[in-house]
């Protein structure tokens, strides 16, 4: 479940809302975007190191171009792409340059599936002779190319089919796919919302192989949402029909195969146990062996295998094993001799760590109370790793470097807050985004050896500027001491803030597994927001309890088998603490969160009426039953070995506690394929069955994210009426 590398570098457009002293700027205003703060468009390193590519639209002459820049300049130093020149394609809205960046991959007409999965009209554009090719007459998943760029590799009605180039033949791999039944190449539903990651296959280093994943959907409950459509154009609800596990339900059935294109056969592999899950496969730097991850289906023992890809034998190299689970990551890199990087939380603490090809520690890289919260890869020519940590505090962020030997670590970010860092594809360079509570960010670019400021890229100046004339409130960090453990806090308050007046309090949380919404960065969109509700006359307050993220594993992994109970008791605690302080109303607290926070707010207005009387739940989890299986069961084990962890903390038990002269308010979209509907509506009928008065509302075909077209300006305009009314 999330509300949100590949080496591209993405920075998205924040909205703002704020409140002027001397005026309130509207709601409208601010979700038409009025405040919006400068930000990098998406780049991405070409081969050389030297140069990045930007794709923008030149709307003056209707062209979309793909264009290089200099890291060290920041000057174009040349085109790479322009639909203008492409012949069969006047625009094109994706890109993917081949291994060689000889070709590109153009995509159009692009059809979102669900939270990262597409389908879309792709073309090989040559970049060298400027031809031009269909890659498919129709809409394809994943299209890669193989790494001597003679190949295509692409998911089409759940077969693989390979295109070749230079003879312009296509050769399908897989016969079986069917929809709702067999998948081949591209996961699940429950692979991509909870591994994160679509493509299901990977070329071999010598393109004469592809590894890939079946799924066998055909034990899979089904599940099914209605879709309205428009008044106009849609006198029947069309239904939306889908594999979805549900705690405790039958998995798909997942198997792995390589397909020997000198060959023309598909053989599987099999695996020395039975596993539940394989989440990752990626080819090692050994042409002949594929590396596997794979899990049981408590998640808390994982083996990375080595498959021959010649014998098909399998070989556990590496067991991790955990009380609670073992985290999947991208973070697996392999050297030139095969030797490989692993990150772990196996100390306590997630480290780096360095392998042996046989799966022999040879070093732990890093260590200490900290966590490393981002491997950003290995520069194979200094030897150096490069990565992101918590050393300098859990709610700030810092990029380092380190040699594989552990020795020598050098901090390349001199600015306390959160610094991300984007690297050229030689290590030469890398581009940092830099904010923190007092500063909106602010991109440079630095060399990657000692962390040397090169040139300043681009800052938010102007916005720190425009803001000085609004009645801003600084987001006041801290921490709170509840049931032992010291929480990470922050506070808005009002800007004309008198401590001699008693203010009402919103709390806001997300409280997830790993999660963090406590840390020194500038404002996020409901940052702005809560601007506007802390100049209505409210403080408003965020705790990451027990059970969030990068205070290690112990702090984390506490909630084992009991989502919900300590994170509750948290937040009761923290709001009955802050109660206590004589400028905060305590008959005037409510809570709201959204998806697991939803969750987390319905509980708090129903098992503590007596602290919160106004709680809002969007999206809400209201019984970790409804939810699939891959996340619950990682943090519950399932509900027939569980029954009492799933139940004792579900809102729906707890409906008859809740009391009604409180107000409660519960909002959910009806095409949410991550967090049903279906939620909501069981709580709202034991709601109705306990005769509980409540606020709802139902947002039509939108998904988990609740937006489109005036879809949030209105969401929030609800919102706050509502607290305005009732808190």
């Amino acid at each position: 479940m999330r509300i949100f590398r590949p080496f591209a570098l993405v920075f998205f457009m924040g909205i703002f809302l704020v409140s002027a002293q001397n005026k309130q700027v509207t709601l409208e205003e601010i979700w038409g975007g009025a405040f919006r703060p400068a930000y990098m468009e998406s780049l991405t390193s070409l081969n050389n190191g030297k140069e990045y590519v930007v794709q923008h639209y030149d709307r003056s002459n209707q062209n979309m171009r793909v264009d290089a820049y200099s890291y060290e300049t920041g000057e174009q130093t040349r085109n790479i792409l322009s639909s203008n020149k492409i012949k069969q394609l006047n625009y094109f809205e994706t890109y993917q340059l081949s291994p060689n960046e000889n070709f590109a991959l153009l995509g159009v007409n692009t059809e979102a599936i669900y939270r990262r999965s597409t389908r879309a009209i792709y073309f090989v554009y040559n970049l060298n002779n400027g031809e031009n090719i269909m890659l498919a007459a129709h809409p394809v998943q994943e299209p890669q190319f193989s790494p001597d760029e003679t190949k295509v590799a692409y998911v089409y009605e759940n077969n693989i089919y390979v295109k070749d180039l230079a003879s312009g033949t296509t050769t399908q791999l897989t016969q079986d796919g069917k929809k709702n039944e067999i998948i081949n190449g591209i996961t699940d539903w429950v692979y991509e919302e909870e591994f994160a990651f679509v493509r299901a296959f990977d070329w071999s280093a010598d393109a004469s192989k592809i590894a890939y994943l079946k799924f066998d959907e055909t034990r899979v409950p089904e599940f099914s949402m209605d879709i309205y459509g428009s008044y106009n154009n849609q006198l029947y609800p069309s239904q939306q029909v889908f594999k979805y596990p549900k705690a405790g339900d039958d998995n798909a059935k997942v198997s792995l195969h390589i397909f020997d294109l000198n060959q023309k056969e598909s053989k599987s592999v099999k695996l020395p146990k039975n596993y539940e899950y394989l989440p990752r496969l990626k080819w090692t730097k050994d042409k002949d062996v594929l590396s596997v991850q794979a899990l049981n289906r408590h998640q808390n023992e994982m083996d990375l295998l080595f498959v021959n890809a010649t014998s098909l034998e399998a070989d556990v190299i590496l067991e991790e094993r955990d009380e609670a689970y073992v985290d999947v990551t991208d973070n697996l890199t392999f050297l030139n001799n095969n030797s490989f990087i692993w990150t772990s939380e196996k100390d306590g603490y997630n480290h780096i760590y360095h392998y042996s090809k046989k799966g022999k520690l040879i070093n732990q890289v890093t260590q200490g109370d900290w966590e490393v919260t981002a491997f950003y890869g290995f520069d194979p020519n200094t030897g150096r790793i490069f990565f992101q940590s918590t050393e300098n505090g859990s709610v700030n962020r810092d990029v380092y470097s380190i040699l594989a030997n552990g020795k020598n670590k050098l901090r390349l970010t001199p600015k306390t807050g959160t610094n991300n860092a984007d690297f050229s594809a030689d290590y030469s360079y890398f581009i940092n985004d830099y904010s923190s509570v007092n500063t909106p960010s602010v991109y440079t670019l630095h060399q990657a050896k000692n962390g040397k400021l090169v040139r300043k890229i681009q800052d938010n100046s102007a916005l720190a500027e425009k803001v000085k004339d609004y009645g801003f409130s600084p987001k006041e960090l801290s921490t709170i001491r509840v049931n032992g453990e010291d929480l990470n806090m922050y506070m808005i308050k009002p800007h004309d803030f008198d401590e001699n007046k008693k203010y009402p309090m919103l709390m806001y949380q997300y409280s997830g597994p790993g999660s963090q919404s406590v840390a020194n960065t500038y404002f996020s969109t409901n940052d702005y927001w809560y601007q506007l509700l802390a100049n209505q006359g409210y403080i408003v307050v965020t705790v990451d309890g027990r059970g969030t993220g990068f205070k290690g594993a112990q702090f984390k992994k506490v909630t084992q088998k009991g989502l919900g109970k300590y994170e509750l008791e948290d937040q009761i605690a923290a709001a009955k603490l802050l109660g206590e302080r004589d400028y905060i109303d305590e008959d005037r607290i409510g809570i709201w969160g959204w998806s697991f926070g939803g969750y987390m707010s319905s509980n708090a207005i129903f098992r503590a009426g007596d602290v919160f009387n106004l709680a809002i739940a969007v999206a809400p989890v209201t019984s970790w039953r409804f939810y699939d299986t891959i996340y619950t069961e990682r943090y519950m084990t399932t509900p027939q070995e569980n029954p009492t962890g799933y139940d004792e903390n579900s809102p729906i038990t707890h409906v008859s506690k809740f009391d009604d002269t409180n107000h409660f308010l519960l909002i959910h979209g009806s095409a949410d394929d991550n967090v049903h509907v279906q939620n909501t509506m069981q709580l709202i009928e034991a709601l109705v069955q306990e005769n509980k008065q409540f606020d709802w509302r139902i947002y039509p075909d939108k998904n988990h994210g609740i937006y489109g077209g005036n879809t949030r300006l209105h969401l929030y305009t609800l919102m706050t009426n509502y607290i305005l009314k009732n808190l």
